[in-house]
C-alpha cells in the first residue's frame, strides 16, 4: 500500500486557459450528438458507459484512526455511509462483455451534507472510476476527437483518420488500452485517473480489487461473476488516495501521466451479500453519477475534469436523469 512521508504539498495548481469554456461546451456538443446517434439505435442511455451491467448496494466506512492531513471531507470523521454503485461497459450497448471495453466503477455514497462543487448543499458524493489508472489523452480535445471518431462506422473512421492523420498514434494507444486484460469487477483496481481536491490537498483515487481468485469464465458474463461471488460471501475493497507531490511527475493538468505517489488506506468499501434486483436496476439506470457530484472539499480538478463538468451535463440533459 506504501505510506504517505510526512504531510502532503499543498503546492498544486490549475491552470485554466482562456478558451476552455467554449472548447468545453463544442465537445459537449459532439458527445451530445453521438449520444443522440447511440440512442437512436439502441435506445435511451448515456453517452458513454450506457450499458449497465449490475446495481449494488454497499456501504462505506470510514476510519477513526486515519493521518491528521487525511481527515477531509467525507472522511473527517469515522462514519457508515450507504452507497449505490453501478458497474458499467464503455461502449455499445448491445456489445458482449467479451468485447475489449473500458470498464467503469461509479460509487455514490449517500447521506453525505456539506458545501457542493456545483454549489448549494451535497447530499452525496460520486466517485466515477475505471479499469485504468490514467486516460489515453493528456487532454479533453484528444480524448473528444478518439471518442467520437471510434463511434463511427468503419468508413467514417478511415475517412476522418484520412483528413486528420495526426489521430492515429492517439488511437493505437486508446486500442493498447482496450486490449489490456480485464479480469472482472471483483478481482481488478478501479482508479480515477485523473485528480481531485483532498481539502487543501489534490489526490487520485483508487479501488483496491476484493479479491485475487479469478474466475476465467467472467468474460462472459461480467454481472453473473458479481452476483456468485455475493451468494456466499460479501465483496470488500480498500479506498485509497495518492496525493499529489509536485508538478513534475503528479501533474494536475496532464490526465495522460501515471503518478508514482504512494496510496493511503482511506474507507473501506463493502458489497454485502445481494441478488439482482430489478427495481433497483432501473433506479440506478436512471440516476446521475458525475464525478462533480461532490463536496467541494472532493471537487474534480484538471483539464479533463472540467470538460466532464460540462459533457456530462449535456449527457444528463439529454436522456433526462433524475
Amino acid at each position: 500500500m506504501g505510506d504517505v512521508v510526512g504531510e502532503p504539498s499543498t503546492d498544486w495548481r490549475e491552470v485554466v486557459l482562456p478558451e476552455e469554456k467554449e472548447r468545453h461546451e463544442r465537445q459537449a456538443a459532439q458527445f451530445a450528438e453521438m449520444q443522440s446517434r447511440k440512442s437512436e439505435k439502441y435506445g435511451a442511455g448515456r453517452a458513454l458507459h450506457r450499458r449497465q451491467l449490475a446495481a449494488l448496494r454497499a456501504r462505506l466506512d470510514v476510519p477513526g484512526d486515519l493521518p491528521e492531513y487525511a481527515k477531509q471531507g467525507i472522511f473527517a470523521i469515522p462514519n457508515r455511509y450507504d452507497a449505490w454503485i453501478r458497474l458499467s461497459n464503455g461502449g455499445f450497448s448491445r456489445a458482449p462483455d467479451a468485447v475489449p471495453d473500458i470498464r467503469g466503477f461509479a460509487i455514490k455514497v449517500l447521506g453525505v451534507r456539506g458545501p457542493a462543487a456545483l454549489g448549494g448543499e451535497a447530499v452525496s458524493q460520486d466517485f466515477a472510476l475505471i479499469n485504468h489508472e490514467r486516460f489515453s489523452s493528456a487532454t479533453s480535445d484528444d480524448f473528444t476527437k478518439v471518442v467520437t471518431t471510434g463511434a463511427g462506422t468503419r468508413g467514417q473512421i478511415l475517412l476522418k483518420l484520412l483528413k486528420n492523420p495526426g489521430m492515429i498514434p492517439e488511437l493505437k494507444t486508446v486500442t493498447a488500452a482496450l486490449k489490456s486484460p480485464f479480469s472482472g469487477f471483483a478481482t481488478q483496481d478501479f482508479f480515477s485517473a485523473a485528480p481531485i481536491a483532498f481539502g487543501p490537498y489534490a489526490v487520485r483515487v483508487r479501488l483496491v480489487a476484493a479479491s485475487s481468485e479469478v474466475n476465467q469464465n467472467a468474460k462472459d458474463d461480467w454481472a453473473g461473476d458479481v452476483y456468485e461471488r455475493l451468494i456466499d460471501n460479501p465483496l470488500v475493497r480498500e479506498l485509497q488516495v495518492q496525493f499529489f507531490t509536485d508538478e513534475a511527475t503528479t501533474p494536475i493538468e496532464d490526465a495522460s501521466v501515471v503518478w508514482p505517489a504512494p496510496y493511503l488506506t482511506v474507507a473501506r468499501l463493502t458489497i454485502p451479500r445481494q441478488k439482482p434486483d430489478p427495481a433497483f436496476d432501473e433506479e440506478i439506470e436512471t440516476a446521475k453519477f458525475d464525478p462533480w457530484n461532490a463536496l467541494t472539499a472532493h471537487r474534480p480538478l484538471g483539464e479533463v475534469m472540467r470538460a466532464r463538468k460540462v459533457a456530462y451535463f449535456a449527457s444528463q440533459q439529454n436522456r433526462s436523469a433524475q
